[in-house]
């Protein structure tokens, strides 16, 4: 039950920030902002990802990822937006009588270029690096790896819709690295902030055996913005079902963020 009591304590506190009233009559125009990948806003997202079954012992498995936003004006035509993704993990073992490790995964740094403006269709493309800063071998490769990543979106009316994809290879080290992600998300905004959301992140480890290779979570939820004083805050909730997944895992997912956001 202990292992539980970190999740239910952001669960709480987004619902409790869901039923806060903002005060901004701009917060529509914030949420869109909050769903682009490549929107000139510096923020600070803190996800929370819980898998619920993991392992033979179907434990709690806990990825909090810490993700500042960093958006650079390169000139009056193209921005470039920096995402780094730092996780904080708590696994438990993948085998019986293995102990929980507790301790950081890999990080990984994105720069996207992206023009000022792209028109109906925004866009942007840009290297990855992946950092080895792993704890432990069991949270993280632990080897330098690069690759690409490009995203695609479109925002009509209430709407934000696109889809994020990258592939990680490594440099040459111990651990073969051959990661394809894809992230698809829609996003339906309503007034004073409200939306629903899904947004899944997709995997295949292309150097995995075919019943560990492919991640394929399905599910969605709903989000608000709101204030922490003048500081507005982007919270959501949302739970996945795996339709595909690598042995360890089980049926089901629950992710909590809160994204500070601080609109220039």
């Amino acid at each position: 039950m202990n292992k539980r009591r970190g999740l239910t304590a952001i669960v709480v506190a987004c619902l409790l920030a869901l039923a806060t009233p903002a005060l901004a009559a701009d917060d529509s125009s914030l949420a869109k902002a909050s769903q682009n990948p490549v929107a000139d806003l510096v923020s600070l997202p803190i996800q929370h990802n819980a898998d619920l079954q993991f392992g033979p012992d179907d434990d709690y498995r806990s990825i909090t990822n810490v993700q500042p936003v960093v958006p650079v004006n390169l000139n009056d035509d193209y921005n470039l937006i920096t995402r780094t993704i730092l996780p904080i993990v708590s696994q438990p073992g993948t085998v019986p009588g293995q102990d929980r490790k507790n301790g950081l995964g890999d990080t990984s740094f994105s720069a996207f270029i992206s023009p000022a403006d792209s028109g109906s269709i925004t866009w942007g493309a840009g290297p990855v690096l992946l950092i080895p800063t792993s704890t432990d071998d069991r949270l993280g490769a632990g080897e330098w790896g690069g690759g690409a990543s490009v995203v695609a979106l479109a925002m009509p009316g209430r709407w934000v819709v696109g889809s994020l994809f990258s592939n990680v290879w490594d440099f040459g080290g111990d651990t073969d690295i051959n990661l394809f992600t894809w992230q698809y998300f829609v996003n339906y905004n309503f007034d004073d902030g409200w939306y629903l959301t899904s947004a899944p992140i997709m995997t295949a480890n292309w150097e995995a055996d075919s019943d560990d290779r492919y991640t394929v979570p399905v599910g969605g939820g709903a989000g608000k913005i709101v204030r922490l004083g003048s500081v507005p805050l982007n919270v959501n909730v949302q739970a996945f079902y795996y339709a595909e997944a690598p042995r360890a895992l089980g049926d089901w997912s629950l992710r909590a963020q809160v994204q500070f956001m601080f609109p220039q």
